[in-house]
């Protein structure tokens, strides 16, 4: 099968029902979406599938044929931090990081959407990602500062 991960055409030689996180981290060697429950709640494996927040674990590789995936490693561009990666240094949202990528993507996907959030909104739309070091302020900080 082929899939566009990053703006690069791939063909896997996989099952069908591989997880998505599996190709990317395993076939790919994309590992900066982090594997976390293995059911899609917590959300440390999410990409962005056709510009939307998905969790990767619980995604067969076969659904996202024909469609464009997104990477936490294809947002820099030129060498240059996507706004939100570097609202995340800048607001020292990082604690043990394992969430981050998740966190990023699905922070990407909300500013898509909506680029000037309250921050209800951003919590509302950050629910589903699980940060276990609580570094929810310093994070609703950066996606409300990028």
């Amino acid at each position: 099968m082929k899939i566009n991960v990053n703006s690069t055409e791939y063909t896997l030689n996989v099952p069908d029902n591989t997880s998505l996180l599996d190709a990317l981290r395993v076939h790919l060697n994309l590992t900066g979406s982090k594997y976390g429950c293995g059911e899609g709640a917590c959300g440390a494996c999410k990409v962005l599938v056709d510009g939307r927040a998905v969790p990767s674990c619980i995604t067969p590789v076969a659904s996202v044929q024909h469609k464009s995936v997104v990477t936490i490693e294809g947002l820099e561009k030129d060498g240059k931090l996507h706004p939100l990666q570097q609202a995340f240094l800048d607001e020292d949202a990082f604690q043990c990081a394992y969430c981050s990528p998740g966190m990023i993507m699905a922070a990407v996907a909300l500013k898509s959407r909506n680029p000037h959030p309250s921050r209800q909104e951003i919590i509302d739309a950050m629910q589903g990602n699980i940060c276990r070091c609580c570094a929810y302020p310093r994070i609703i900080n950066a996606i409300s500062k990028a």
